[in-house]
């Protein structure tokens, strides 16, 4: 039998569970790459913190996008696409043209 506390658990367990994140990868070999120094959003030229592959499924708590922008033009070209802004995900950001959100 079920003490009085098992329903405020079941909940605060479906709450964590809709919190999560999935992002899936599209690219061929992406990297996920780590800002430098105090930078809040990575560069095509950070450094390289592992390598993601296509189909691979990144779980995070939140979905959450570092926006990048520049003057001159787009930030980067990845996966034949221009961006600007990076998926933030455990261990550093992938740019959002090699990823897709899903549900």
């Amino acid at each position: 039998m079920l003490g009085p506390a098992a329903p405020a658990e079941a909940h605060a367990q479906s709450q964590a569970e809709a919190t999560h994140c999935k992002i899936r990868i599209t690219g061929e070999k992406v990297a996920v790459r780590m800002p430098q120094g105090d930078a809040k959003v990575a560069r095509p030229d950070s450094p390289v913190v592992r390598y993601v592959h296509r189909g691979d499924v990144i779980r995070n708590n939140f979905c959450l996008i570092a926006r990048g922008r520049t003057m001159s033009g787009p930030l980067y070209r990845k996966c034949d696409k221009d961006g600007y802004n990076w998926y933030i995900v455990v261990g550093g950001q992938v740019p959002v043209t090699c990823a897709k959100r899903v549900k």
